[in-house]
């Protein structure tokens, strides 16, 4: 397995301090803060082992708030609330702590594995990831023409390898529709638990999101007159999928005022089977002005 996905496995095996009680860690990084991803993939695993038996009552939505930023030098402590155990959903809240204070909140639903009516929408036609620029071409003929603050993100080992199909957008090309099309997956395989799967995803679904919002001004969150933050999150899971094979990421934002930009993403397998649904509201303020 590869060394940032065993460190991603190891960062979500929470460990327990009491019923109801967990204690995570942040990976020590030269981040000043702690990235919104993983608060949201702890606090999932925080939630599914409150649950009796997650395979057969999978975590199907969760809605998140990030309330401060995250101090990656001290752990942080997820409490569960066991909200209902009902016939056929199961709802958990979580409340993230450091220092004393709740740097995030989740409520989390859960519900026993139905069969019923289905359908999707069709996913993108975008190039293939076997077609796009790898990961080892990407960091020897891409990133060197990118932006510093591009390259430096890009190019860290990360437990999520990321295949962007419109790259250009970074080297200043404009977007046709306002659409930004990634292809993810973990860089090592999982373990077969789906619950770990769905904790990985939940972790990677707040990567590259929020910058969506920013396309249609040709801007990204790396640009220097741009303070960005992610403010909510919510994410739908539709159907199983393994977290370690292709999934791609569809994103696009539907509106940006007020300094908030929302972001939405579809997350389909490599068969073309949607898997997920995303959306999230960003704060994306220019540096020039003055908060209220």
């Amino acid at each position: 397995m590869a060394s940032a996905v065993q460190e991603l496995i190891e960062t979500l095996d929470l460990e327990p301090l009491e019923v109801n009680l967990f204690r995570g860690r942040s990976p020590q990084s030269r981040w000043q803060r702690v990235f919104g991803g993983q608060v949201i993939g702890q606090a999932l695993v925080a939630a599914c082992r409150t649950v009796e038996d997650v395979r057969v009552r999978p975590p199907h939505s969760l809605h998140a708030y990030f309330l401060l930023g995250g101090d990656p030098k001290v752990p942080i402590i997820y409490e569960v609330d066991r909200i209902r155990d009902g016939k056929s959903f199961t709802t958990r809240r979580v409340v993230a702590i450091q220092h004393g204070h709740a740097i995030f909140s989740m409520s989390a639903s859960f519900q026993l594995v139905e069969q019923g009516l289905s359908h999707y929408v069709a996913m993108p036609d975008v190039a293939k990831p076997e077609a796009l620029p790898s990961e080892a071409e990407m960091k020897e003929r891409i990133w060197p023409l990118m932006p510093e603050p591009v390259r430096r993100y890009y190019e860290r080992e990360r437990p999520i390898e990321l295949r962007l199909v419109e790259y250009n957008r970074y080297l200043g090309e404009s977007s046709k529709d306002g659409r930004f099309h990634v292809w993810i997956r973990a860089t090592g395989r999982l373990p077969d638990e789906p619950a770990i799967h769905q904790c990985v995803l939940a972790y990677a679904s707040d990567m590259t999101l929020l910058d969506a919002a920013l396309i249609p001004h040709r801007r990204t969150v790396f640009s220097d007159d741009i303070m960005a933050a992610s403010l909510d999150h919510a994410l739908w899971f539709h159907r199983p999928f393994r977290a370690d094979e292709w999934l791609l990421y569809a994103q696009d934002s539907p509106n940006l005022s007020g300094s908030r930009g929302l972001s939405r993403g579809l997350i389909f397998a490599a068969d073309g089977t949607l898997v997920a649904s995303v959306a999230q509201e960003g704060l994306l303020r220019l540096r020039t002005q003055k908060p209220a």
